[in-house]
């Protein structure tokens, strides 16, 4: 069951399929069918609001150990993420995405003092979860420009990392932003509206170049491409818009 969570977050929706080549892979590591395994991906997404309020049913077999699964990963996804991630490191298949790029996360060295490389590890693979998991979510497209090479692409926290522990692997917490656009949004140069479009500061439109106009200024209004899955949460939106953005 840890198997299919950690598969169906980091899997986009439209891409369970028994043929799917992740699927087969780990279905055989872990003695299970690739009908059986992608039918249980089904059963989760039958309960996912995300997928529901669209339309969209999944499969009608969700079992109560699924619901009671999908609670305990709702209630608490930093502990749910690293035994996500454990459970796919136990059957040694690789990840569903490219490996991210490296990219400086001052919050790890703000860790309290005392704290061990433990801690460190699971911090990591919990970002491990959470990137894999917003990058399904958005179809590894950034949300605001559309660009599609992962690796110029960062699941970018909307209430920063250091400041909310409960959420720091909540993909709901999460919009993939381009490299530029993930620096822009956390020193808060732009933001996201409540109806889900983008609002740059207007300090910055202001006064900016040519460059800065073509690339971030010109999307300031614009609606975000929203995910199939994870859509951004509007308490955390509203944080960002009063204690980070520079509007």
């Amino acid at each position: 069951m840890l198997v299919a969570f950690a598969l169906y977050c980091r899997m986009p929706f439209g891409k369970i399929s028994s043929r799917h080549p992740d699927i087969i892979r780990v279905a055989a590591a872990i003695g299970r069918t690739p009908a059986a395994l992608s039918m249980k991906m089904g059963n989760i997404a039958s309960l996912d609001p995300a997928i529901t309020s669209t339309g969209r049913s999944g499969l009608r077999a969700a079992s109560a150990n699924d619901r009671a699964m999908w609670d305990e990963m709702t209630s608490d996804w930093d502990r749910f993420a690293f035994e996500c991630e454990q459970a796919l490191i136990a059957t040694e298949t690789t990840a569903t995405t490219p490996e991210p790029v490296e990219r400086v996360v001052p919050d790890y060295d703000d860790l309290p003092v005392g704290e061990d490389r433990v801690t460190l590890t699971t911090a990591r693979i919990g970002q491990n979860f959470f990137r894999a998991a917003v990058l399904s979510a958005y179809n590894e497209r950034c949300c605001i420009t559309g660009l599609a090479v992962p690796r110029l692409l960062v699941a970018s926290h909307i209430v920063p990392w250091h400041i909310d522990g409960a959420n720091r692997t909540n993909p709901q917490n999460g919009l993939l932003l381009s490299v530029l656009h993930d620096k822009a949004f956390d020193t808060g140069l732009l933001t996201i509206n409540d109806d889900m479009t983008v609002r740059v500061s207007r300090e910055h439109i202001a006064s900016a170049d040519a460059f800065f106009a073509t690339a971030v200024g010109h999307y300031d209004g614009r609606p975000i491409s929203l995910p199939e899955k994870f859509a951004p949460d509007r308490d955390f939106l509203a944080y960002h818009r009063e204690h980070v953005f520079q509007g």
